[in-house]
Order: C-alpha cells, then sequence, then structure tokens
C-alpha cells in the first residue's frame, strides 16, 4: 500500500511534535500557556459569539423570513443580533434590579440594628457577670499587657505596608483596566464573527479542503456538526433548568411565606446556569437578605435550598440537561463531578457538553459498525 507524499508530510509533523513535547516539555507548554493567554481575547469573544448567536440565529428567522427586498435582507442580521444583546443584557439587568435594592436595603437595615444589638448583647454579658468575675479576669489579663510593643509593632507594620499598599492599588487598576480593554476586544470581535459566520466558515472550508486530506476534512466536519449540536442543545437546557428551577423556588418560598420570594428565585434561577452549584449561589444571597429580618426564617431557608438542590441535582438536572443532549442522567452527574475536580467551576460547565459529544460520536460509530446507523 503505497502512502500519499501529504500523508507522510503530516504524519512526519506529528511525530515532531509529539519528540518535541517529550524532549522540550516545559518549554512547549510554557509558550503555550502564553499564547493562551495572549489569546484570551479572542478566545472570550468567539464563546461569547457562540452564545449570542444561539439566540441572534433563531431571531432572523422570525425577522421577514420570505422578505426579498434588499433592506430587509441587509438589516435582517444586525437586527438580530441588536435583539439577541438587547435580550440578554434585559434579563441580566431585570435580575440585578430586583436583588441589588433587597441587598442593599438588607444591609442598611443590619447597620441601623446593629447599636441595639450590641446594647442587648452587653445588657445580656452584664446580667451573667454580676459579680464582675468576667471584669477581673479581664483586668487582670490586661494589666500586664504590653500595650507599648504592641504600638510599635503596629506603627512598624504600617509605615512597611503603605508602599505596598499603593503598589497594590495601582496593580488593582492597571488589572481593572486591562480587563475592560480585553471584554471591549472581546466584544467587538464576537460581533465581527457573527456579522461575517458565512464568510469566515466559507474560508476555512477552503482551506480545509485545499491543504488536508478529504477523509480528514470530511471528519472534522462532522465532529464539529456534533459538537456545535451538543454544545447548542445543552445550553437550551441550561436556560429551560434554569427557568423550572427559579419557579420553584419562588413559589416554593411564597409557600413556606419566606420575604423577597421574587427576588430571591429569580437569582437562583439565572445562577443556575452554572451547573449543579448555582442553586447554592443564590441560596447565599437569599440567605443573608432573610437573616437581617427573620434569623429564624433564614435558617429555614437554608434548609429549604439544601431540599431544593437535592431534588434539582438528583431529578430537573439530569432529566431535563440531560434529556435535551440524549445523555444518560448518571453519565452527567459523572461528568459534573470529574469536570469540577479538573478545572472548578469552568471544568462543570464543560464536562457535561463534552461527554455528550464523545458519547455520541462512540454511539453513532457503535450503531454504524452494527449496521443500526447509515453513512
Amino acid at each position: 500500500m503505497t502512502i500519499s507524499k501529504k500523508s507522510f508530510v503530516w504524519s512526519s509533523v506529528v511525530v515532531a511534535l509529539f519528540l518535541a513535547c517529550l524532549v522540550y516539555p516545559g518549554q512547549i507548554f510554557g509558550a503555550i500557556g502564553k499564547l493562551i493567554s495572549v489569546l484570551n481575547p479572542l478566545i472570550l469573544g468567539g464563546v461569547m459569539a457562540y452564545a449570542v448567536n444561539l439566540l441572534s440565529r433563531q431571531l432572523e428567522k422570525w425577522l421577514w423570513p420570505h422578505a426579498s427586498q434588499k433592506w430587509a435582507q441587509g438589516s435582517r442580521r444586525p437586527l438580530a443580533i441588536l435583539f439577541a444583546l438587547l435580550i440578554i443584557v434585559l434579563v441580566i439587568a431585570g435580575v440585578m434590579r430586583l436583588v441589588i435594592p433587597q441587598f442593599v436595603d438588607a444591609i442598611n437595615s443590619f447597620f441601623k440594628t446593629l447599636p441595639s444589638t450590641l446594647n442587648d448583647v452587653t445588657h445580656w454579658l452584664n446580667q451573667i457577670d454580676q459579680d464582675h468575675t468576667i471584669s477581673k479576669r479581664i483586668t487582670a489579663a490586661t494589666a500586664d499587657f504590653n500595650w507599648q510593643s504592641v504600638e510599635t509593632k503596629a506603627t512598624k507594620y504600617l509605615t512597611a505596608g503603605a508602599s505596598g499598599l499603593f503598589s497594590s492599588t495601582v496593580s488593582i487598576f492597571s488589572n481593572i483596566f486591562a480587563g475592560l480593554i480585553n471584554f471591549v476586544l472581546s466584544f467587538v470581535f464576537s460581533i465581527y464573527l457573527i456579522s461575517g459566520k458565512e464568510k469566515i466558515g466559507g474560508w476555512l472550508n477552503r482551506l480545509m479542503d485545499d491543504f488536508l486530506p478529504a477523509k480528514f476534512v470530511a471528519k472534522t466536519r462532522y465532529v464539529v456538526k456534533v459538537t456545535d449540536k451538543m454544545f447548542s442543545s445543552f445550553i437550551a437546557g441550561q436556560v429551560l433548568e434554569g427557568f423550572i428551577l427559579g419557579a420553584l423556588c419562588t413559589l416554593g418560598m411564597m409557600l413556606f411565606r419566606f420575604p423577597d420570594a421574587v427576588s430571591i428565585g429569580a437569582l437562583v434561577g439565572v445562577s443556575a446556569l452554572i451547573p449543579m452549584i448555582g442553586a447554592w449561589i443564590g441560596g447565599v444571597v437569599g440567605f443573608v437578605l432573610i437573616a437581617v429580618t427573620s434569623p429564624i426564617k433564614a435558617i429555614l431557608f437554608v434548609v429549604f435550598i439544601i431540599v431544593l438542590q437535592q431534588v434539582e441535582g438528583n431529578l430537573i438536572y439530569p432529566r431535563v440537561v440531560g434529556g435535551t443532549i440524549g445523555l444518560p442522567g448518571i453519565l452527567v452527574l459523572g461528568a459534573i463531578t470529574v469536570g469540577s475536580g479538573l478545572a472548578g467551576i469552568v471544568g462543570m460547565m464543560l464536562a457535561v457538553p463534552v461527554t455528550a459529544t464523545l458519547y455520541r460520536l462512540m454511539r453513532n460509530a457503535t450503531f454504524k459498525k452494527e449496521g443500526i446507523l447509515k453513512e
């Protein structure tokens, strides 16, 4: 069997890269990490473009789908992108509008009631320490305490830390500015990707057809198609699961007469976009909001969130998200466990669609091998 020149070249490149990774692993992986950090705005822009495109693609189908006028065809894509961004911003702003005022009021109420709470604690301590035994012990313990030494050390620490505080402040502001610049670059890049996705896709297809083997190109397109279907289904499932969880949280809080049911339920629903632990994020904020007015209800709310989290993690999430991507519930839980252990929250968010993609590819390959699924 003869080997084509193109296959020989690609095989040689793969072998050379493998040997280079074995000989210089530190330098190569360090260079890869540096390259990824440089490309972070473009990677983030690609992620943003993919997420926004899922919504704008649906909106394009609703905006003059059968129009033949040039102005309608030319404005369909920009309007779809604009409406998609507006919907996303309005949802986030609406949730923040519900939660932030309640959170600010809770903090203000806490500081307003703090003096009376301290007075109650002092009165309670005085009742316990009627013979002043505790006060005498504290006085005796602090009588020989070298306060001058403490003052000297504190002054020295503050003097030495002043320059560090200044440099830290400069570093924080520079990081914030760099983050804003990267976000703007990512946003602009995402808009360019969505606007010219057909041209970019056509250009990539031409490159693959001209320089890569035909079988490899066909397999790559097949894998990309399956991956796109799994990731888009996963995002749709996450949104549906968040809506269900937020509605259940709101209804449950209303049933048990917890305060701020709508705002906390909305926050729990939005935070549910983070797999499995999203409900806990909303639960922490909800606990703070409720604890200011009623600590007992706050404790009961924690119990309610624990039960809701168990229902969400074992029933809702595997069925809703697993059902939309065709992944068995046990594999959903296993993927989340492994993903969280490898890469934290990012690993949890990527583990399910990646596992679903691999599962679908292996299932299709098995069905083709058995003759159940045709090419």
